[in-house]
């Protein structure tokens, strides 16, 4: 089941989606995220939580992912928000935006889509309100 240091990431398994399993609907946790099956909707850590989602070669997730630490080696439609770090390991295929702090990209892995810097995304948002401030008060 756990093949190789990105399956078990932090060493720590707490809840575990096997192969067969098809999760219709959003899923909260915290702790470790071991998936082998497929989600349909969003995969949200629960806020101020220790979490690390990793999805496994052969699962799949449809829909958005907010976590602190997500490793990715199977495939992901869906923006990626990780507050602290984002793996994609060689069979990683990710279609959306992967917002980051920091990222490690493996020789193999596919995104569609855009490397976001968390610092560089919340710069441009607050020039973008400063800019929209100044606009209002002229108007």
């Amino acid at each position: 089941m756990f093949k190789n240091k990105t399956a078990a990431h932090d060493g720590q398994v707490d809840t575990l989606i096997g192969p067969q399993v098809v999760i219709r609907g959003d899923l909260h946790f915290s702790g470790g995220l071991y998936v082998e099956g497929r989600i349909l909707g969003k995969v949200i850590a629960q806020e101020g939580q220790k979490a690390t989602l990793t999805l496994a070669e052969q699962g799949s997730i449809e829909g958005e992912v907010r976590a602190p630490v997500v490793v990715i080696n199977g495939q992901l439609s869906g923006d990626v928000y990780a507050s602290e770090r984002v793996e994609l390991a060689a069979k990683a295929r990710v279609q959306g935006n992967v917002h980051y702090q920091v990222v490690e990209m493996l020789a193999g892995s596919v995104l569609t889509g855009r490397l976001i810097h968390a610092e560089a995304h919340a710069e441009a948002r607050a020039m973008a309100e400063g800019h929209l401030d100044a606009h209002a008060a002229l108007g």
